[in-house]
């Protein structure tokens, strides 16, 4: 019975999500809902000291990296950077291979540390009029933008700043570019199996006599293509946020001791913290503010005169993709308290092999929490050190911890209600029932890719 309340609230927030729902509102609901039914006593002593603690946990610790990231990506918006590097692509591809050219900009996007949230709203006109000039069907748009901003460039990629890339830093005492080979590795398999499924799904609406369609939604204006600015320019910014994040993540271990302590003169207590749980979030803020400042440096005319109110919609943004994740993980941190999660915590631990036990929990809790994020923190918070145990028996580094964590974060976390993938609909003015069925097979190919990876561990040592 307790397995299936925790069947019972997934299945819920999952339905709510599906019909369009806000997760704020319902993930607490649903978690809550859970108690209910299993302790009813308890119910208000869960929502404030354990739902509520960690959504708020969550969000003291990466909404800078959220809010700083849909600023830099509003700011190369305006700026017209986006817009140049996305003509260059063009010019380099060819407008007919309009599939390559979107997954191309967002992964230049989400790798220069643009938010994937931020990368769903500055892509789409591109992308439309891209796909309306070469006929092809606007339901395979969302499957394209996923491809590009939310799989390899987000968790498999050495370096990249997506937090999924980050939170393992947290519990292994790695950074960013942790386990580089069996990252570039993965993403390429991911990258090459991707384009060939959604390229297959282009040649069978041609064969259909499918065009882009018609009476659609949430359309753009057509986006004329401009190199009023040159790529080499645009794409500077995105250059400086890798180039800086690795430069902070090298120097800030050698700036400050590994146990930090703090005291202002006002203060009555310092302030103390770990340097391995802090230094992977202070890199990444560090080098989205350097890429702010180069953008406002190179385009300060263009940006100023709309700055106020770009901004103003960026951080409203970052507010509510961070307020969807942190809800999402509140909900998965109640889900993780019930005795129905036990049940699975005990099977999840029963597979023999550290990698593939790792790979299965995370991706898991990342499809129960619908949250990449979400599932990894939790994931780690809870079996980090009996990963790392396992894995110090077997002889593995926690590079290959790291690595493995977090691509196996960006697995089953694309279920119907993952913020990302709601986002995603309501910008492109589509519904599940068009496009999530390509959606969900980039997140097949992205969940087995973790697999492919293990296995390259095990037959070449390569990390």
């Amino acid at each position: 019975m307790s397995f299936v309340i925790v069947l019972g609230a997934l299945v819920l927030l999952m339905l709510a999500a599906y019909r369009g729902y806000s997760v704020i509102l319902f993930a607490p609901l649903a978690a809550l809902l859970a108690v209910l039914l299993t302790e009813p006593a308890a119910v208000p002593s869960i929502f404030t000291g354990l739902f509520m603690e960690r959504m708020v946990g969550f969000l003291k610790l990466y909404f800078p990296v959220f809010m700083l990231g849909a600023v830099f990506g509003k700011l190369i918006e305006l700026s017209g950077f986006s817009q140049s590097i996305a003509a260059a692509v063009i010019r380099m591809v060819g407008q007919e291979r309009a599939i390559l050219s979107i997954v191309l900009i967002c992964a230049l996007l989400t790798y220069g540390g643009v938010s994937l949230f931020v990368v769903v709203f500055a892509v789409y006109p591109f992308a439309a009029e891209i796909f309306r000039r070469g006929n092809i069907p606007k339901r395979l748009i969302p499957g394209t933008i996923a491809l590009g901003a939310f799989t390899f460039t987000m968790d498999a990629l050495p370096g990249t700043p997506q937090i999924q890339n980050i939170i393992p830093t947290t519990f292994f005492g790695t950074d960013a570019w942790a386990a580089p080979i069996l990252g570039v590795s993965g993403g390429l398999v991911v990258l090459i199996s991707g384009l060939t499924y959604l390229d297959w799904r282009r040649r069978v609406a041609l064969r259909n006599g499918e065009g882009y369609g018609t009476d659609h939604i949430n359309e753009p204006e057509s986006v004329p293509v401009t190199t009023a600015t040159h790529p080499l320019v645009a794409v500077l910014p995105l250059l400086i946020v890798g180039i800086a994040n690795l430069a902070f993540t090298r120097t800030i271990p050698l700036v400050y001791e590994p146990s930090v302590q703090t005291q202002l003169a006002g203060m009555a207590q310092p302030l103390s913290m770990q340097l391995t749980s802090v230094v992977a979030i202070w890199a990444v803020m560090g080098a989205l503010i350097a890429g702010i400042l180069t953008v406002l440096i190179l385009a300060f005319k263009p940006i100023i005169v709309r700055f106020a109110e770009g901004t103003k919609a960026a951080i409203g943004g970052a507010l509510l993709a961070s307020m969807n994740t942190a809800s999402e993980y509140g909900f998965g941190a109640v889900i993780a308290a019930l005795p129905g999660f036990i049940l699975v915590k005990n099977a999840l631990a029963a597979i023999p092999d550290p990698l593939v036990n790792e790979a299965i929990t995370v991706t898991t809790l990342a499809g129960i929490t619908g949250s990449a994020s979400g599932g990894l923190s939790i994931a780690l918070a809870a079996m980090s050190e009996q990963f790392i145990a396992a894995a110090q028996v077997a002889g593995i580094s926690p590079e290959v911890l790291h690595r493995v964590a977090s691509m196996a974060s960006g697995g089953m976390d694309t279920l119907p209600h993952n913020g990302a993938v709601i986002t995603l609909l309501a910008v492109t003015g589509l519904t599940h029932r068009q496009s999530y069925k390509d959606i969900f097979a980039i997140t097949c190919i992205k969940t087995l890719a973790v697999f492919v990876v293990i296995a390259i561990y095990y037959l070449t040592g390569f990390v």
